[in-house]
């Protein structure tokens, strides 16, 4: 009888007891991305002559995608549907919007609802810190598109040298801002910098749910870096282009490192997924800035392997296997896709990425998708992969077929010998196409050359400091 009273009393306190336990908080979420990274710059990806400590340890306590791509071959596209989760295809974002403050046209299209704007509404504080690239008029704003902490600059480059900063209309030397206003010019470098805002932005918001989205524009041209980092490799590159541009990457990764150990320190790791990748390859031919993307064709502008695949990273302690490496192709709408599933946003419009916390969890068999899809300049260039095989069509509309599980270095063109792949890839590259729309904003020039489609190439770089 005792033994039954005391079984029906815990039944009757068990909603009390509910009532008042603290409940779950979601988990944070931070996205940080890299700008014109090659794919082999980091000790993860196998680089020998750049020390990146802090990358190699996030990698090492997460899972790192092998075939990690982002959903176009330069700047702002990607972040466009990094930001939406959808091919920027479909709404028309697929060049770099120019730097004009009155242009309402060039930048992440106002039918668009951000991925800040539904956490957001999930009970998100959401932070913004570094290169937006996405327009530069009042209305596409990060505090516009459901940011509530933003500080940064709005172009698509930037001096990193914060005492430059004083021409508000001069895309490379426009004043940072914070939260809409202009801060006045002062000494550091832009990269540390944003690391320290990263930290401020946890710390503001430690107690409840956060999405940051960690910008930076490093290394993308200019060349720059402090003479601190610039010794660090002084005597082991011997290139001058290289040197600098592993300083850049050097001077990233600590700041990572300082956002890596505040994480730690406020006992935040197990609840907090952090993704990293690059926004596209690193650049080559005569817009290379120094990096390498190792063994694969190409780089930024086009949309063989070295334009698109990236380094791809996520760790969730306690969530997500360690030191593992995931190799079925993932994108970066990915990300955005599963964001929204662990903050229980709700899409406005159909996602192209999907949740990989079961595909990486090994709770979900097979790839994540039955083809991923690039398209470039309007339709110059195209590229389908469906497991092993892509293809690419040339701007002079040739179609080549290779099979990335033998050849990653797509140097062996197997359209020839393999006919019905051909087909069934450009069947699936021709139904893609049709649910697309054309470009909203010209892309500012030609690029003329190579395989490169037709693009934007950034104002003449200033020097070396």
């Amino acid at each position: 009888m005792k033994h039954t009273l005391t079984i029906f009393t815990a039944l009757l306190l068990a909603p009390l007891a509910t009532l008042h336990a603290a409940p779950a908080q979601k988990p944070n979420i931070i996205f940080i991305v890299a700008d014109d990274m090659g794919n082999a710059d980091t000790g993860f990806q196998g680089c020998t002559d750049i020390a990146t400590p802090h990358l190699d340890a996030l990698a090492k306590s997460g899972v790192r995608c092998t075939s990690g791509y982002v959903s176009h071959p330069f700047c702002s596209p990607t972040r466009a549907g990094l930001m939406t989760g959808r091919y920027q295809q479909r709404f028309g974002h697929e060049n770099n919007p120019l730097f004009n403050r009155d242009d309402t046209v060039a930048g992440l299209p106002l039918t668009e609802t951000a991925l800040p704007k539904l956490l957001r509404d999930a009970g998100y504080a959401t932070g913004w810190i570094g290169k937006w690239h996405l327009g530069a008029a009042e209305c596409f704003h990060p505090l516009k598109r459901g940011f509530i902490d933003a500080f940064g600059f709005l172009g698509g480059g930037h001096q990193y040298f914060a005492d430059k900063l004083t021409k508000p209309d001069d895309e490379y030397f426009t004043p940072l801002e914070r939260n809409g206003a202009q801060q006045a010019a002062t000494g550091g470098y832009l990269t540390s910098m944003f690391g320290d805002e990263a930290v401020a932005f946890v710390e503001r918001h430690a107690r409840e749910p956060f999405f940051l989205y960690l910008a930076f524009n490093c290394p993308h041209g200019p060349l720059q870096a402090p003479e601190e980092y610039l010794r660090r490799v002084s005597g082991s590159i011997t290139d001058k282009k290289r040197r600098v541009y592993a300083a850049m990457v050097i001077a990233q990764d600590d700041a990572v490192g300082v956002l890596m150990a505040k994480l730690a320190e406020l006992h935040l790791e197990e609840n907090t997924l952090v993704c990293f990748l690059s926004d596209n390859g690193g650049p080559t031919g005569y817009m290379s800035n120094g990096s390498s993307n190792g063994a694969l064709r190409g780089g930024k502008f086009n949309v063989y392997e070295g334009g698109i695949r990236v380094p791809f990273v996520l760790r969730w302690k306690g969530t997500l296997p360690t030191g593992q490496n995931y190799d079925q192709p993932v994108i970066s709408l990915d990300l955005t896709a599963t964001a929204l599933a662990l903050a229980g946003g709700k899409p406005v419009k159909p996602l192209d990425g999907v949740n990989l916390i079961p595909h990486l969890r090994g709770e979900e068999s097979g790839a994540p998708h039955e083809a991923l899809y690039w398209r470039s300049g309007g339709g110059v260039l195209y590229a389908v992969r469906s497991g092993a095989m892509k293809l690419v069509r040339r701007k002079d509309g040739k179609l080549e077929l290779y099979d990335l599980g033998a050849d990653i270095g797509e140097q062996h063109d197997l359209a020839a010998a393999k006919p019905d792949e051909l087909r069934k890839l450009e069947a699936l590259r021709v139904k893609w196409d049709a649910e697309l729309v054309p470009p909203l904003f010209p892309p500012l020039v030609h690029e003329p050359d190579g395989d490169g489609p037709i693009e934007n190439l950034p104002p003449k770089l200033p020097g070396l400091r």
